[in-house]
């Protein structure tokens, strides 16, 4: 007389229920950190460039862009637009969300570089609402940061 026991179950088995979500989940979470990580790389190689700084460091001065904008002046996270730097040339084409106490607004550049320098085709702050403030001439040479 032979009786049959029947095995016990395996760990898997007993515990696929909850596993199978936990590490969908921690794949989830692994690639949602990838994808910051990688925007954050982006976006702050973006800010420390020189038209990115030159700008902004314009903005925040110029007492136009401070009465309609209200201090402090801050920069937005999402940047859009893009930087090309191949030695002493380059380009720059980029609309930076600008936060100020009263208004907000979107501050455009359009730069070229030639011989190690930034030339500004624009530069200017598109208030919400309408109005636009011109930085600075199309022929004011910035060196390179």
């Amino acid at each position: 007389m032979s009786t049959h026991v029947p095995a016990a179950p395996g760990w898997w088995q007993r515990n696929w229920k909850w596993c199978v979500p936990v590490l969908v989940a921690l794949l989830l979470a692994l690639f949602a950190a990838c994808v910051i990580g990688f925007l954050a790389l982006i976006f702050g190689a973006i800010k420390s460039a020189g038209p990115y700084q030159h700008a902004v460091a314009r903005a925040q001065a110029d007492p136009a862009v401070i009465a309609a904008l209200g201090e402090p002046i801050a920069t937005g996270w999402f940047v859009q637009g893009n930087i090309s730097v191949d030695g002493a040339s380059g380009k720059a084409d980029l609309a930076i969300p600008l936060d100020g106490a009263r208004a907000d607004g979107t501050l455009y550049v359009v730069a070229e570089k030639r011989a190690g320098e930034w030339r500004y085709e624009t530069l200017a702050v598109n208030v919400d609402g309408g109005e636009r403030i011109v930085l600075e001439d199309d022929a004011s040479p910035t060196p390179d940061r």
